[in-house]
């Protein structure tokens, strides 16, 4: 089934009134959640980091996953989270477990390659990796590094970039 989301009375309200303050970029994809785009739509419309958002609203309440078929009056899953969902085919890799000094290597040389592929395009995203202190926090990074090479500098700089750091 395809997962949607809709916004709870909280996010109802926090469109409304602004009362928790959320990011823009939250802002922007609360709003976006109707309960009828699928979750591949909110993530061509709300881009790169769709997943990271979706999950903060979805943690804080503000929506809630639901199945394709809560349109026509089934209950709502109990879908945990947003990175469970396929992006298009598959959830973005995880890196295999590694020692701290090849994680930071892998972090480093991640991040010049996409500062040498997109320069201060990517600096926001270049950053939030730089930041990242594990495998897990760095691998959807990654992910939103490709589809960004994928827009800017095409298909085929972007399958060399996953290649080379998420090994698919």
């Amino acid at each position: 089934m395809t997962l949607l989301f809709r916004k709870t009375p909280k996010g109802t309200a926090e469109v409304e009134t602004r009362a928790n303050r959320l990011t823009p970029r939250l802002r922007t994809a609360l709003i976006l959640v109707d309960g009828r785009r699928t979750l591949a739509e909110l993530r061509a419309l709300a881009g790169a980091e769709a997943d990271a958002s979706l999950q903060v609203l979805l943690d804080g309440g503000y929506i809630e996953a639901l199945q394709a078929a809560v349109a026509a009056g089934a209950a709502p899953s109990t879908a945990p989270s947003v990175a469970a969902a396929p992006a298009g085919t598959a959830a973005a890799p995880q890196p295999p477990t590694m020692s701290p000094e090849a994680f930071a290597e892998l972090r480093r040389t991640a991040v010049r390659a996409l500062n040498d592929l997109l320069g201060p395009t990517a600096e926001s995203l270049a950053i939030k990796m730089e930041r990242a202190r594990a495998p897990a926090e760095l691998a959807p990074l990654l992910q939103a590094a490709v589809q960004l090479i994928g827009n800017v500098r095409g298909s085929a700089a972007a399958a060399s970039f996953r290649s080379r750091f998420l090994g698919t």
